[in-house]
């Protein structure tokens, strides 16, 4: 058996987030690398050259080195294929992934904090501002979200039937950073609900951005 993988990643990052999640689900080791955010540790000499996007996060397996969440976490997915995050069916597949997207591709990719950061130090924008913007684009994603939570009668304890998918995978750290801009939550009780559930498995709580090493 070779050495674990290692992960690179920050504990606050909501990527970093939910691959953890995934690699816990799949009953994947691994290495925890901390890169601090805080300090720009990213956009040195020493991860640039694990990742030249010098973004988080990063996963190596002996030479291979793999970027981009959503990638590392469909490699992931083919390479430990039980249990799976995706459902068998064709159709189902494809909702769960839309689920997945709307957090992945409309919600954290403008609420991320190379994106903050852009509005307060390049925009001027103050906290207040900052806080605007999150909660608008958040209850945009969640909107829809919850909308087609509520239109599935058979959905279960999670996004999808009664266990965890990919759609879990990427809902749950958004939650997070919800809760962390104060984001009132009440309007969605289905996504609460499901966050409640995921958060009694120990993939999920031991994912969790507060238990990090680098917390």
């Amino acid at each position: 058996m070779g050495a674990p993988m290692k992960l690179y990643n920050f504990f606050r990052s909501g990527t970093s987030h939910r691959l953890r999640i995934a690699l816990n689900l799949k009953g994947v080791e691994y290495d925890y690398m901390p890169v601090d955010l805080r300090t720009e540790e990213h956009l040195g000499v020493a991860f640039r050259a694990v990742n030249p996007q010098a973004l988080v996060p990063a996963l190596t397996d002996g030479t291979l080195t793999l970027t981009q969440s959503p990638a590392i976490i469909e490699w992931l997915e083919e390479r430990y294929p039980v249990p799976a995050l995706l459902p068998a069916n064709l159709s189902e597949r494809a909702r769960v992934r839309a689920l997945a997207a709307i957090v992945g591709c409309d919600i954290h990719p403008i609420n991320n904090r190379r994106i903050l950061e852009y509005l307060r130090k390049t925009l001027g924008c103050d906290e207040a501002a900052v806080q605007a913007w999150c909660a608008t684009w958040i209850n945009a994603g969640f909107e829809a979200f919850e909308a087609l939570l509520s239109s599935d009668k058979h959905r279960g304890a999670f996004c999808f039937g009664d266990t965890p998918t990919l759609a879990d995978v990427y809902l749950v750290p958004q939650v997070e950073s919800a809760r962390r801009f104060n984001l009132d939550l009440s309007p969605y009780p289905n996504i609460v609900a499901i966050d409640r559930a995921c958060g009694e498995l120990d993939a999920f709580r031991h994912a969790a951005p507060a238990v990090q090493p680098d917390a």
